[in-house]
């Protein structure tokens, strides 16, 4: 049975090491959106080839972040200060492999496990 979750509203993220991001809930509009983003279009182009698709997972999972994240915490400098939230921070986080495993799977996965069911 596939459940409905019909809130609009952010919610809280956990990714575990003491980081929790407030995101949007994915949906079709922002998997779309995400589509859209440079670095997927260059991916897909000319480089497919070359793209793995560990590669690709990657990119999509900073893509999809930058829109849907709307605020952090947990996340600091070298000296622990918290840091703004930024599109390149969201990279950066994204770069650190068990917190990319957290987003793809606690976030991420949902929509492609549902994408995949269709497609079968």
């Amino acid at each position: 049975m596939l459940r409905l979750n019909l809130s609009t509203e952010p919610r809280w993220l956990d990714l575990g090491h003491g980081v929790r991001l407030l995101v949007e809930p994915l949906t079709t509009a922002i998997m779309l959106a995400a589509r859209s983003d440079p670095t997927i279009v260059a991916a897909a182009g000319d480089d497919e080839a070359n793209a793995s698709n560990d590669d690709l997972a990657r990119i999509v999972a900073k893509a999809v972040a930058r829109i849907v994240v709307k605020d952090w915490e947990g996340v600091g400098d070298e000296d622990g200060k918290p840091l703004p939230l930024t599109p390149a921070g969201i990279d950066a986080l994204l770069e650190l492999w068990p917190i990319f495993e957290a987003f793809q799977t606690k976030y991420i996965a949902g929509a492609l496990i549902l994408d995949a069911e269709k497609n079968a």
